[in-house]
């Protein structure tokens, strides 16, 4: 029972303060002092797998579990063996990006964080999963799959958090190295040295370092090179718990992008124009090319060489300082501080067509980036004359630094009774450019950063497709209630995040889905652009053209986060969780809404929201962990985006109210001391409650996604996973296997097709590919062979690993689109309009059969 306190488990608590489950150090004490009630044997879980008994849905992996997994692999492959879960890797490295949902909730709706600050994109929220710590310093991860902690300082998440946590140094001198190779090129090499304690208080130190390359894998003359470098100083403060802690990690990323191809699979074409229909049509090549010369007086064409998506770079350079600090005021009241600082710099690659001429704006020349193309005014290819088109370096640039504090008081009143306040800051200045550069010759890229040498018009102004900087702030206060009353345990929450954008847009805004006309400064060429283009018409609504200007938007909320626990022996409990989740709008929606006037409904963007509910039962022993979580989620102003084609772009749409449900299991099992096995299985339904405007025809005729009743793109239907590890003398060894089940490509669930459907009733169109893609199961393997026996101790081994031993063809990653219909525009006046299809959205493949090995020293 929880009032039974264990000695031995309060002394753990006190001496491990940060083997905790939660993300920030305020939350990690506060989730202690139930540590502390429930005893360690229990808490420490089976066999690597988790289940706090908690009253939320949460699930975990200690380091146990995660080393097991592919040396340098993300951290969220490793959690695809956790109920409701789907991550598709786009590599079995861990080094090439994926695409995950939690619950049905896409990667930029979950929070990640890392020691408690957040690793989700300022702007739009994504989440690199190429660009996550090493997984040889993460002791643990903590997946809340409905919900976030009272102090997270997210505007991100409506639902899920993924929390990871590093390391401790040792308190003794130690090293550890490991070599890794495997198929389709990869090698990595990963150090690592404790300092042990340095002084007699303890401080103590470690610093690693890492690198990995590969090709990429089915595009093989694509090239992945990473770098990557970890420290932690630590200094405990007496004997109590407290501490402070700095660590710092610095990530330098260089890959290019491949496997990605249309979801379609008629004859007649081949990848990459089609989705693989054997194992063989995965892999393919680019034949090599050369950029069109210039020609002296002749107007010459930019041909394609250098704008293939698999020749593109996707360069970042990451990094953060994390400070971590636990002090007792009294007996009973504990503060926490962690502050942090981020940059980041990255573009996703990418060319266009310049001019070396200059644009006509009722009648004035002009240069900019308009209408999607860089107007020079000056010879780009060095022919002599100003003529030419000339494809260029054109990646859309972001840079970010980033502040942060999460901070926390905790007030034991008594055994029963225990309350915390918090306070969260969060700034970040978000400064999205695109300036072009030169390519090589061959198509390849020198710098893959043109904004460090940028290419500048006639009048000496770097060119840039997008100008504009965003701060992103956040202040959130929090407070969270802990009681005890005999068997049952009562936790209240409620955080409040004040969440501010302050956004500058140096272009003028030229359709809804943020498609702009970038004069760089040149107010000359600004206002002849305007003047010739005055106002803006849609939906036969008329308003004037909005030039650069600045908006600020808030967004604040009261969400609480109320649970109970129940137990009803000393092994089981039951549990449930009502919480509310908060979405701001991304930049790129804020940006797209500066299309509008201030006053217009579509200016201002509302905020997602989410009710999420969870009822569980749980079953913990030293050699079992169970759980069973039914929930629901009550989803408000879910956003999508879609083509419009009055405006011939895509845009946000908002889907309105969607009902989400499922029911979330696993256990662990521990039987012997040699053998453990597990399984976990999740089901998901959703429903959108209405259809959604597309667009309005010329005549006031509205067209509609035929979405109510549907359930959302992009999510499996359901999850079932299982596996063992078994231990015999020197040779340890097990599995994973996870079945995926059928997602929808488009949230109105038709199938894809090609073709159009007339006035008259007349339907060409073709099918192309389903309306779901099929399930799919993967089979992992892995085994260590010790060496101990030779006298080179425990922490020495060969380990290998085999991703998709059965080399499954299967669709990986894809983001859900709202739509397979809309309808032509190219047709004006009397000309009769069509329903058209989309075209095929682009998927990525999943990846082959892949083995590697390493060789694991540690002393």
């Amino acid at each position: 029972m929880r009032n039974h306190l264990l000695i031995g488990a309060a002394v753990a608590a006190l001496a491990f303060p940060a083997a905790a489950r939660a993300q920030s150090t305020g939350s990690v004490d506060f989730d202690d002092q139930e540590i502390v009630i429930t005893g360690t044997s229990v808490s420490s879980g089976v066999a690597g797998i988790i289940v706090p008994d908690t009253s939320k849905a949460k699930a975990e992996l200690s380091a146990e579990a995660i080393q097991q997994s592919v040396p340098g692999q993300s951290i969220n492959e490793v959690i695809n063996r956790l109920p409701g879960v789907s991550f598709q890797n786009n590599d079995a490295f861990g080094s090439a990006g994926g695409t995950m949902t939690i619950r049905g909730f896409s990667s930029d709706r979950i929070s990640q964080t890392v020691d408690g600050i957040p690793l989700n994109d300022s702007g739009n929220y994504a989440l690199y999963f190429s660009q996550q710590m090493d997984i040889e310093l993460i002791e643990r991860v903590s997946v809340n799959l409905g919900t976030t902690d009272v102090d997270s300082p997210t505007a991100a998440a409506t639902g899920s958090t993924v929390n990871y946590r590093t390391r401790v140094p040792s308190e003794e001198f130690g090293v550890k190295l490991v070599g890794s190779a495997g198929e389709y090129g990869f090698f990595r090499v990963f150090g690592m040295v404790d300092s042990g304690n340095l002084t007699s208080s303890g401080l103590r130190a470690f610093i690693s370092a890492s690198n990995l390359t590969s090709t990429t894998t089915f595009y093989r003359e694509g090239k992945i090179d990473r770098q990557q470098y970890n420290a932690r100083l630590y200094q405990p403060l007496g004997d109590n718990g407290d501490f402070i802690s700095l660590a710092g990690t610095y990530d330098v990323n260089r890959k290019n992008f491949f496997g990605s191809v249309a979801l379609r699979e008629d004859a007649g074409r081949v990848t990459p124009n089609r989705f693989p229909q054997t194992k063989e049509e995965r892999f393919y090549s680019i034949a090599p090319c050369l950029v069109a010369v210039g020609r002296p007086g002749l107007a010459d064409s930019a041909n394609s060489c250098g704008s293939e998506f698999d020749r593109r770079i996707n360069p970042s350079n990451t990094g953060n300082i994390r400070g971590a600090s636990r002090f007792t005021l009294a007996d009973n009241i504990v503060l926490s501080v962690d502050p942090s600082f981020q940059v980041v710099k990255a573009n996703g690659g990418g060319t266009a067509t310049a001019r070396e001429g200059t644009f006509n704006a009722g009648g004035t020349p002009i240069v900019g980036y308009i209408g999607g193309s860089p107007y020079f005014g000056r010879d780009l290819n060095g022919d002599g004359d100003v003529l030419d088109q000339v494809r260029v370096l054109a990646p859309s640039q972001t840079q970010t630094q980033r502040i942060g504090v999460i901070s926390s008081l905790r007030w034991e009143l008594d055994e029963s009774n225990t309350v915390r306040l918090a306070y969260s800051y969060d700034r970040a200045r978000h400064r999205q450019t695109g300036e072009t550069n030169m390519l090589q010759a061959n198509g390849a890229t020198a710098d893959p950063f043109p904004i460090n040498d940028p290419l500048v018009d006639r009048n000496g102004r770097a060119l840039q497709k997008r100008d504009r900087l965003s701060f992103a702030i956040l202040h959130q206060i929090a407070g969270e209630y802990r009681g005890e009353f005999g068997d049952l345990t009562v936790n209240v929450g409620v955080r409040m995040p004040f969440m501010r954008r302050n956004l500058t847009n140096y272009c003028a805004t030229s359709s809804a889905s943020g498609f702009v006309e970038c004069f760089n400064g040149d107010s000359a060429a600004q206002a002849a652009w305007l003047a010739a283009n005055p106002t803006q018409t849609v939906a036969g609504v008329t308003f004037a053209t909005q030039a650069p200007q600045q908006r600020i938007f808030n967004y604040k909320k009261a969400l609480p986060n109320i649970g109970l626990v129940y137990d009803l022996t000393s092994n089981i409990s039951a549990f449930g969780n009502f919480s509310q989740g908060l979405q701001a709008p991304g930049t790129d929606n804020l940006y797209n809404s500066f299309y509008f006037p201030t006053n217009a409904e579509q200016a201002n963007p509302r905020p997602e929201k989410t009710d999420n509910f969870d009822l569980g039962l749980r079953y913990r022993s030293s050699t079992v962990h169970a759980q069973v979580v039914g929930w629901y989620t009550n989803y408000t102003d879910r956003l999508a985006s879609a083509y419009d084609p009055e405006l011939d772009r895509t845009v946000y749409r908002n889907l309105g109210t969607v009902k989400k449900y499922g029911v979330d299991a696993n256990i662990s099992w521990q039987p012997i001391s040699a053998l453990s096995v597990y399984a976990f299985g999740s089901l998901m339904e959703s429903e959108i409650q209405d259809n959604v405007l597309l667009a309005t025809r010329t005549n006031g005729n509205q067209i509609f996604a035929m979405t109510a009743g549907k359930r959302e793109a992009g999510a499996p239907t359901y999850t079932l996973g299982a596996g063992f590890n078994a231990d015999v003398g020197p040779v340890t060894f097990g599995a994973n296997v996870k079945r995926t089940g059928s997602r929808y490509v488009f949230d109105d669930n038709t199938p894809i097709t090609v073709g159009t459907v007339s006035p008259l009733g007349v339907d060409t169109r073709t099918q192309i590919y389903p309306a779901k893609t099929p399930a799919y199961t993967l089979v992992d393997l892995h085994a260590r062979v010790k060496l101990n026996w030779a006298g080179l101790g425990d922490e020495t081994y060969f380990q290998f690993n085999l991703m998709n031993a059965f080399d499954q063809v299967y669709v990986g990653g894809f983001s859900g689109n709202l739509s397979s219909t809309g309808f032509d525009t190219r047709t004006t006046g009397s000309t009769p309009q069509f329903i058209t299809s989309s075209s095929a959205p682009f998927v990525q493949i999943g990846y082959p059969r892949t083995f590697m090995g390493s060789l694991v020293v540690g002393f």
